[in-house]
């Protein structure tokens, strides 16, 4: 697919303009609390689900497949698409959302699309006229569907044994979303995989002293949603 092909320019499709400047950081692994300390400090949380049959939980694949994304650094891209997904060396910070989510099993694009349809009610503020090209790929409607299906947990990040690899994380409502990775910083704040076409990827965004406001905090366990809802990436 070229980088032209199927594209409409939409203004505000989703919203918040991408500031890289605020969230780069210079962290090395030397700021990074090594593994085995982080996991005699904080209980890890593993899901009871193993959604795609890999033999590894699913919120140990929602990190990595945040992290592979992190790691191929797409171009950051926020327009529209015909059929919804971008090519691979592109998108925005609902695209590291959806790709994580495929490392585990899941077809979120079509979770979203379903969930829409059946409840446009619950989507209209955020998706009132749906459409399944773009409605996956905004902040808003995900965090409508995190807040559904989803535990809703703490949006204090000061209180760091609470974020665990694999949770998603909302900011103001509409602006922003990412995936909390498996690392921690020295103090135990948790990194944060996300893309505003920062160079880092993964990085220590809440100890930033300027940072987006937190509004959702959200740990998808698949074996408290109902079946209808879930769908297998093919």
């Amino acid at each position: 697919m070229s980088l032209t092909a199927g594209v409409t320019q939409v203004a505000g499709l989703l919203a918040g303009t991408p500031d890289p400047t605020s969230a780069d950081s210079a962290a090395s692994e030397s700021d990074i609390m090594p593994t085995d300390e982080a996991n005699r400090k904080y209980s890890k949380a593993a899901s009871t689900v193993d959604f795609n049959g890999n033999g590894v939980d699913d919120y140990a694949d929602i990190v990595t497949g945040a992290r592979k994304d992190a790691e191929n650094h797409p171009a950051y891209d926020s327009d529209y698409y015909q059929g919804g997904y971008p090519p691979a060396d592109r998108g925005a910070c609902t695209d590291s959302v959806w790709r994580a989510f495929r490392e585990a099993g899941y077809d979120l694009k079509a979770m979203v699309d379903t969930d829409i349809a059946a409840d446009p009610a619950s989507y209209v503020a955020v998706a009132p006229k749906p459409d399944s090209n773009i409605d996956f790929r905004r902040t808003g409607v995900l965090d409508v569907f995190f807040t559904k299906y989803g535990q809703t947990l703490t949006t204090d990040t000061a209180d760091v044994a609470q974020w665990q690899g694999g949770d998603i994380v909302v900011f103001q409502h509409v602006k922003h979303i990412g995936v909390i990775s498996d690392k921690r910083d020295k103090n135990g704040t948790p990194y944060v995989i996300h893309n505003m076409a920062q160079k880092q990827r993964e990085n220590d965004y809440f100890s930033f002293k300027k940072h987006m406001t937190v509004t959702g905090h959200y740990r998808f366990d698949a074996s408290k949603v109902p079946q209808s809802v879930l769908k297998v990436w093919q």
